[in-house]
């Protein structure tokens, strides 16, 4: 087990390698980034593949997502690395599987407040891996990657931080309602959640009703003030995590109530990160993508959201937890279209950040992040071939082409044991998104070569220690 000092030397170790790697073409890399791309990434949290105008819902307004998604690229078969927070953002943030990082467990399924692990040192994230190009990095929002001051955002490559640094409804006081009842009306100060402005905890509990607005204007102030560089913002809003939380100019907006008031707001700040990179110049050299760390959480009802025609939700594997609805938007550089062909993950945005700006990958590590640039480009496709659905470091199911294969299935919440199908279970997702219907007997040569990719997969593949049982 690492302590912290430990934890440390293995980061000032890495950087020192990362930033040799660039001692010779440092100045020229200075001169020329102008050239380089901005990145943001506006990642939602429990938002469902059926929330967004532009993805099929009837009734939740999102006129800024659907225009982004009209001048963009939509992609309808986009995944996340895990069906729940902690995993699901550590596999954004190094590209790789929660297993191979310790990010993950099959007792804690995510970072608690009395939780003492976080993101391991030994790991790259996006942020370190574009520093060395020139980048200003800011984290905005919530972490959910460790909470202790070697784990939070300033230690991992990002020059700013604001926001809370676990889930909404952690540090529920005994003095708030019980059950259920803290969520159907909440207030903020049933929560004892901090806010923090890097290092520093500036208010607690948070004030989060106008949390995501306050999340927006810090997103705008930065880009203001790093314009003339190149920039990575994450901005990784609160909600729709419960409880939910709106700002008084969106309460009763939205024909969906409570939880379409909060995805409306959502819109009204991506409409606002969009005008202002137009405002400043900067939308034809930015790529933004749009996208949530899991699906639904559908056990809260009306407080949930809709995985629309996928099955099950949050913490599941079924696809309803884990394919999530995403958009990329760069004019005049990333043509308007619809991708349905090419499956990509957010692991994936290590690789086609990284390639974007014209800087290597981490090295020393088994990465699972393939470069999506041919795909936005219009110049080729994918070279990802599989998909692996883990619960904890458990390997549930494995997408192969169009196939799904599931070893085991079990809901996301509700108490449901855990399934173990032998054979497994067969689903064509293009045919079949809901995956209703087995095709198993009809296709046992399908099954036998996603098995060889499994046996491929589970040789190669090294599970690192749990830090969310520390």
């Amino acid at each position: 087990m690492h302590t912290t000092s430990r934890k440390h030397w293995c980061r000032l170790t890495l950087l020192a390698v990362i930033t040799l790697c660039y001692v010779a073409p440092l100045h020229a890399a200075d001169e020329s980034t102008a050239d380089k791309p901005n990145f943001v990434v506006i990642f939602c949290d429990d938002l469902g593949y059926g929330d967004l105008g532009c993805f099929g819902n009837p009734t939740i307004r999102t006129k800024y997502l659907d225009q982004m998604a009209s001048e963009g690229m939509k992609f309808t078969q986009f995944y996340v690395g895990a069906s729940v927070c902690t995993p699901s953002r550590a596999a954004l943030m190094t590209g790789r599987l929660p297993c191979r990082s310790g990010m993950c467990s099959d007792k804690r399924r995510v970072l608690f407040p009395d939780s003492k692990g976080g993101l391991p040192a030994e790991e790259i994230t996006l942020a370190e891996a574009l520093k060395p190009g020139g980048y200003a990095t800011a984290c905005i929002g919530k972490w959910h990657l460790g909470h202790h001051k070697q784990f939070l955002p300033t230690n991992n490559g990002f020059d700013y931080y604001f926001g809370i640094p676990y889930s909404n409804d952690m540090d529920r006081l005994a003095s708030a309602p019980k059950g259920r009842e803290s969520f159907w009306e909440p207030k903020s100060e049933y929560f004892n959640v901090p806010l923090m402005r890097n290092e520093e905890i500036i208010e607690r509990p948070a004030e989060q009703t106008t949390i995501t607005r306050r999340y927006t204007e810090e997103t705008l102030k930065f880009i203001d003030e790093h314009q003339d560089e190149p920039f990575f913002v994450y901005l990784a809003h609160s909600m729709p995590h419960i409880p939910l939380f709106r700002s008084p100019e969106f309460t009763g907006v939205s024909r969906r109530g409570y939880y379409g008031d909060v995805i409306e707001e959502i819109d009204w700040s991506v409409g606002q990160v969009l005008q202002k990179l137009r405002d400043t110049g900067l939308d034809e050299k930015t790529l933004v993508v749009f996208c949530s760390d899991n699906g639904p959480w559908l056990i809260f009802n009306d407080h949930g959201g809709s995985a629309g025609p996928l099955r099950d939700g949050k913490g599941s594997t079924w696809d309803g937890g884990m394919r999530e609805p995403t958009i990329f938007w760069w004019p005049k550089t990333i043509p308007s279209a619809e991708v349905a062909a090419d499956v990509g993950s957010t692991m994936d945005l290590m690789a086609t950040f990284t390639s974007l700006a014209g800087l290597p990958l981490p090295e020393g590590r088994k990465l699972d992040s393939y470069d999506l640039t041919p795909v936005l480009k219009q110049t080729g496709k994918s070279n990802r071939n599989a998909l692996f659905y883990y619960r904890g470091y458990d390997l549930m199911a494995v997408r192969h082409g169009p196939w799904k294969l599931h070893l085991k299935t079990q809901t996301g919440y509700g108490g449901a044991k855990r399934e173990v199908h032998n054979p497994p279970l067969l689903f064509n997702l293009e045919e079949d998104p809901g995956e209703s219907r087995n095709l198993a007997k009809q296709n046992p040569a399908v099954i036998e070569s996603i098995q060889k990719v499994i046996e491929a997969h589970q040789k190669e593949m090294v599970f690192a220690d749990s830090q969310l049982e520390l």
